[in-house]
């Protein structure tokens, strides 16, 4: 035989692991964002980890708007905004309102590679949070008080204020706006699932009554709080409507009609005669006064 040959097992390969993920890797020298593992890895969420990936992703200036992520991602605005809001409470997301020169103000989105991990390099810094209130100087005189005393003082007063306190009445369902709890309690009529309490709509009533004494139609409000809902529900739906009600702005007011002044004289419209064609004042058309004289005579003549 020519060439050697050997019945012995094939040695495996150390490098690659007997289970789990196989990583291909490529050398990316264009088009690529690099992400923290603490932020690829984060637990929680994966819509968070999703949105956190795509907003690194994007050049500075675009927008990362509740909206313009909708249009973006397929889930809904619900949990866009949660996701939002973990990353701010995470420090990756910050949001900051700026007055511009010309007077107007603007919110700012900053978002972070590392929270509290550096200088922010392109903007301005973030406000230093206030440190601990000074010490207020003692009079000369007074009696020193010990640690202990002031702790458990401190201790104690809050508790006594919170047994002293009366309990608060909840508003009853008879003190909010019949109106606007009729257009809440008839939104399961086109959701079923839209089903609230009557605490629930005591709380929610305030803002629909808000709507309705801006000039929307009841259907209109029923429209905006049915439309384009999530196919499932990770709150209470009391929670959704409250977020639409707090977020959509308020439409612009109706012109108010011109009122007459009740100080002006009523004034007669003029009519055109049937008989002779002239003008005279009259509530309503006919003849003016010369002619019904004249037909007066010649019936009497």
């Amino acid at each position: 035989m020519a060439d050697p040959q050997s019945n012995a097992r094939l040695r495996a390969d150390a490098g690659a692991p007997t289970s789990g993920v196989i990583h291909v890797r490529t050398r990316l020298t264009a088009d690529f964002t690099v992400i923290s593992n603490a932020l690829a890895q984060r637990r929680g969420s994966a819509v968070t980890v999703g949105v956190a990936a795509y907003i690194s992703s994007l050049p500075d200036g675009s927008s990362v708007s509740i909206a313009a992520l909708c249009e973006h991602f397929s889930e809904g605005e619900i949990l866009i905004s949660r996701a939002l809001r973990e990353l701010e409470a995470a420090g990756y997301l910050e949001r900051r309102r700026e007055r511009l020169s010309t007077g107007q103000i603007r919110t700012r989105t900053y978002f972070y590679d590392v929270p509290d991990g550096g200088p922010d390099l392109d903007g301005p810094p973030p406000p230093k949070p206030p440190g601990p209130p000074r010490p207020r100087r003692r009079p000369i005189g007074e009696e020193a008080v010990p640690p202990a005393a002031v702790t458990t003082g401190a201790m104690s007063t809050p508790a006594r204020e919170q047994t002293e306190k009366p309990a608060v009445a909840r508003p009853a369902l008879s003190d909010a706006d019949p109106q606007a709890v009729a257009v809440l309690t008839s939104l399961r009529r086109i959701d079923p699932r839209l089903v609230l309490s009557e605490q629930e709509a005591v709380r929610l009533a305030p803002a629909v009554t808000q709507w309705l004494a801006a000039g929307v139609a009841p259907s209109q409000v029923t429209a905006l709080l049915t439309a384009r809902l999530p196919d499932h529900f990770l709150t209470r739906p009391a929670g959704i409507l409250a977020f639409r009600l707090r977020e959509t702005p308020l439409p612009a007011p109706p012109p108010r009609p011109l009122t007459e002044d009740a100080s002006r004289p009523f004034v007669l419209p003029f009519q055109t005669c049937d008989g002779c064609e002239r003008a005279f004042r009259a509530p309503e058309p006919g003849r003016c006064r010369a002619c019904r004289a004249g037909g007066r005579l010649r019936a009497a003549g």
